[in-house]
């Protein structure tokens, strides 16, 4: 079986790290790249059999410069390492995923990534730990992209040029965009593969990760939304449609020709609805699914606006964060 090694990315992770960093099985080389911890993160690492690597703070932080930094640091460690698997700290991988992607890949020689299951270790703490749950519920078989926790093979993932260092959110979907055009395919298992601790409990929390997904949609969007592909443009568009345009539109309407025109965001639970008939009206968790689909456009709104704010001002956006 073709040997594999592990890159784990982190901050502050605490007791997520050390469920995360025990995990991992079978793996060559364990390398764990870490972003200006404060809680002691590195030594934790470092005990448990890690080859830690400081992520210098003094550029601009992103995770795709982490999983670069962190696969440098195996191929020296392990030069003759085909695969890498992708694991952020906030998670831990289930035992005999490692296995099950490498068999995987060894049978499918035209398949560059694989990933399986991510499920959300505590789903019940918080109605957005359970979005998250239900976010990485998708169907298995060939994918357009896989997210950050995830099998590649890395001589096509050193010819495709690694993940972009200036991206601050979307780099894995981006990345799958290069490796689908260059000819690879991209898969998602029915395997479980980990278990995610969000640690999500507050509102504000989900706000700020859905303007990074807006943040997302609007630069893939840019690099890769030309025909046929079209890198997140829906998911532009809709952010830009149902979160900026139809407020500020109605908000000009009641301002110029009176309050009638407020029956126009009468749309929004409308759109709710009519997800909670496609998803399943009786059960209470796509219910809530919905309500909050409809309610994350105004921070993926918000997200496209400021990316493009940004680029005007020729100004480079920070991490956005929310833990």
């Amino acid at each position: 079986m073709m040997p594999a090694g592990v890159v784990v990315i982190g901050r502050n992770e605490g007791e997520r790290l050390r469920r995360c960093l025990q995990s991992i099985d079978r793996a060559v080389a364990i390398v764990y790249v870490d972003s200006g911890s404060s809680d002691g993160s590195p030594a934790l690492a470092q005990s448990l059999g890690a080859h830690v690597v400081a992520l210098d703070m003094t550029r601009p932080f992103t995770a795709a410069r982490a999983r670069n930094a962190g696969l440098r640091r195996l191929r020296e460690l392990a030069p003759t390492t085909q695969l890498v698997q992708f694991v952020d700290g906030d998670c831990e991988l289930v035992p005999g995923w490692l296995d099950a992607a490498q068999a995987f890949l060894q049978q499918h020689a035209d398949v560059a990534a694989v990933a399986g299951r991510l499920r959300e270790r505590y789903p019940n703490r918080s109605i957005y730990n359970l979005l998250c749950d239900m976010e990485w519920d998708v169907p298995a078989g060939e994918a357009r992209a896989v997210g950050g926790n995830a099998m590649l093979r890395i001589e096509i993932l050193l010819e495709a040029g690694g993940y972009r260092d200036d991206l601050i959110a979307g780099e894995e979907p981006e990345l799958c965009v290069r490796l689908r055009r260059a000819g690879w395919r991209v898969w998602r298992l029915a395997d479980d593969m980990g278990w995610h601790d969000a640690a999500m409990t507050r509102f504000g929390q989900w706000w700020r990760r859905a303007v990074r997904n807006g943040h997302a949609f609007a630069e893939g969007s840019l690099l890769h939304g030309a025909p046929p592909e079209r890198h997140y443009v829906p998911e532009a568009r809709r952010a830009l449609l149902w979160g900026l345009a139809l407020p500020a539109v109605t908000l000009l309407l009641v301002l110029l020709d009176g309050d009638g025109w407020w029956l126009l965001l009468l749309a929004y639970p409308a759109q709710m609805l009519r997800l909670m008939l496609r998803h399943g009206i009786e059960d209470p968790a796509q219910r809530w699914r919905s309500v909050f689909l409809v309610l994350a456009r105004f921070p993926e709104g918000q997200g496209v606006f400021t990316f493009w704010l940004h680029r005007l001002r020729e100004q480079r956006a920070a991490a956005i964060e929310y833990k």
